[in-house]
């Protein structure tokens, strides 16, 4: 199965604490179906001290979103998009569903 979210993607959450948000894409996680977006989806963990550098407390950081939450911003139109796969000159890109434009 190809892959409709990349990471370095411009992506907007469309459900969720963080409806609305935009941002790019840090990781993605094929088998779990999740993608790591910047500023998103910000947890709160409860560290242990790992060392005399690296103290204990509650630290925030970003946790995987599913993909289904996502929508991929279209660079052409710039407005979140469904995506589409097609051939064109013997290879596989994705395009954009509302203006047709071609991703990558």
């Amino acid at each position: 199965m190809a892959a409709k979210i990349k990471r370095g993607d411009t992506v907007m959450v469309m459900r969720g604490k963080d409806r609305g948000h935009v941002g790019k894409v840090k990781k993605v996680f094929p088998k779990a179906q999740r993608a790591l977006v910047e500023g998103a989806n910000i947890v709160k963990r409860h560290m242990r001290a790992r060392s005399q550098t690296q103290p204990s407390g509650i630290i925030e950081m970003e946790a995987p979103i599913h993909i289904s939450k996502l929508r991929l911003v279209c660079p052409n139109c710039g407005e979140p998009t469904r995506v589409g796969f097609r051939f064109e000159d013997d290879r596989k890109v994705r395009y954009c569903k509302k203006c047709d434009g071609v991703i990558d």
